[in-house]
């Protein structure tokens, strides 16, 4: 029996994989696609996933064929400064293409040993209390112990189990696509300069080799977004919003996207989970949907690793819906308040003025930008120190940098004393005895996604966190 089906090898599914193979899980990923898709919906990697990337060994990967970006505040549409004093040593963005992305997740899920399956399209799903059945398109059928619908936001997986979608369906709808033009570069510029005065949703950006990545607001909502748009629709929005279609010809691929927002109630149903657009779908303002899904692979991997490997404590798997459910929401609040503020009605306007004006304020903008790059997200662990729940910074330790010590996606006791003991756990978490300028605390445990689960320096306190988060020691 297979452990876990991943359906979906997109950015969350692939690193998904690879968080469950640094556990030595059996993975097999299910691919509907039998080739790559060319689609560049995500245009890159904020702060956080650029901080998730560090902690795995593969930041060098991306930065080699990616640049880095510092936009600070992109709420919205409106730009400002990066903030100062931001809580992480990567404040920066990566610009990489989701085929980039893909790719370079895909190549690592491969070198750990993934079974990746192409042109296999899931259709039913069903479980019991040994596991979960899957049954192809060609009739085939797989089980394993454990299934994560990474399959976006017309999930087969998600229908399967009858997990309701709520939200608002779209009102407005944007073409997106990618296509050369015939007019001059300079001229493109100078229009789309004047008419983003007043379209936020419009952008012509050049992408090299003469193509343009081209955003522009539809005339209407499609019944079927499925079903993607014309060369044709393009020029007749962009003579209608720019006055001018720039001669556009030669798509490499045309989507659109709406600003409906929907989240399953529930991240979990048995031994099937949910993740990425599969769980939650929302404008793409801010540029937050690819990250969100990584940043929710990131979250279950090592969890249903410890389960599959028989050591995970009771609740922890519960403890994926829990965490994760409360910051998509939140993610649809803030695409919601974006798409107001990228209005053209005199309300809209006025109201992206004033948080223009508000964003000028440091605390505003480190808080905005917090929102954005998810360097904010914290998760709820009861009382206690102020980093309780929040991941922790790559600090610089007297031997390094904490990240280089996470690599291998295990837990970590960071003891500068040298007092306390892992005694039970050394193969789930690592005891470093090192000491950090930039931490004022006796001793910190970190879960694999590097959030806090402990500050303290008492021995018996660590052991009952320990067995929390990391089950009963080993005899």
């Amino acid at each position: 029996m297979i452990d876990v089906i991943v359906v979906g090898s997109g950015p969350t599914g692939l690193m998904l994989a690879g968080e469950l193979r640094l556990h030595d899980v059996n993975v097999v990923v299910l691919e509907k696609l039998t080739e790559p898709t060319k689609e560049s919906r995500g245009q890159g990697l904020h702060a956080r996933s650029v901080e998730m990337m560090a902690q795995r060994g593969l930041l060098d990967r991306f930065l080699a064929v990616s640049e880095k970006f510092s936009a600070g505040g992109l709420f919205g549409g409106i730009m400002k400064p990066w903030p100062d004093r931001l809580d992480t040593a990567h404040p920066f963005g990566v610009a990489a293409s989701q085929p980039v992305t893909e790719r370079l997740l895909n190549e690592r899920a491969l070198e750990l040993g993934t079974e990746i399956r192409r042109g296999c399209e899931v259709t039913k799903v069903s479980q019991d209390a040994d596991g979960v059945t899957v049954e192809l398109a060609d009739g085939t059928q797989l089980r394993s112990r454990y299934l994560v619908g990474c399959d976006g936001g017309r999930s087969v997986v998600r229908k399967q189990l009858g997990v309701d979608f709520p939200g608002e369906p779209a009102t407005i709808e944007t073409l997106l696509g990618e296509m050369g033009a015939t007019e001059d570069p300079a001229t493109i510029a100078t229009v789309v300069e004047e008419t983003r005065k007043t379209h936020l949703r419009f952008g012509v950006i050049p992408q090299g080799d003469g193509m343009y990545r081209i955003v522009v607001p539809a005339a209407d909502v499609s019944e079927d977004r499925a079903t993607p748009p014309t060369v044709d629709d393009f020029k007749q929005q962009l003579l209608a919003t720019a006055g001018t279609d720039f001669g556009v010809h030669s798509p490499r691929w045309l989507s659109r996207f709406g600003d409906a927002t929907r989240q399953a109630e529930r991240y979990r149903v048995g031994r099937v989970f949910l993740a990425g657009d599969a769980a939650h779908i929302h404008p793409p303002t801010g540029g937050q949907g690819l990250n969100l899904g990584v940043q929710d692979a990131f979250n279950l991997g090592w969890k249903l690793a410890a389960a599959v490997n028989g050591w995970a404590p009771g609740g922890l798997l519960d403890s994926y819906h829990t965490e994760r459910h409360p910051v998509g929401a939140r993610v649809l609040d803030n695409t919601h308040a974006q798409i107001t503020l990228l209005g053209t009605d005199p309300g809209a306007i006025a109201l992206r003025e004033l948080f223009s004006k508000l964003m000028d304020f440091e605390e505003v903008n480190r808080y905005v930008t917090g929102i954005i790059t998810a360097v904010g997200v914290s998760y709820d662990f009861g009382d206690g120190h102020e980093l309780l729940g929040r991941r922790m910074r790559d600090v610089e330790l007297k031997q390094g940098r904490l990240y280089e010590l996470m690599y291998d996606g295990r837990g970590l006791l960071l003891d500068p004393t040298g007092s306390l003991s892992v005694k039970g756990w050394a193969d789930r978490v690592d005891h470093v005895v090192d000491v950090s300028e930039e931490l004022d605390v006796p001793a910190v445990l970190l879960r694999p996604d590097g959030h806090v689960a402990w500050v303290g320096e008492d021995q018996q306190d660590l052991l009952g966190h320990m067995s929390k988060w990391f089950g009963s020691a080993a005899s």
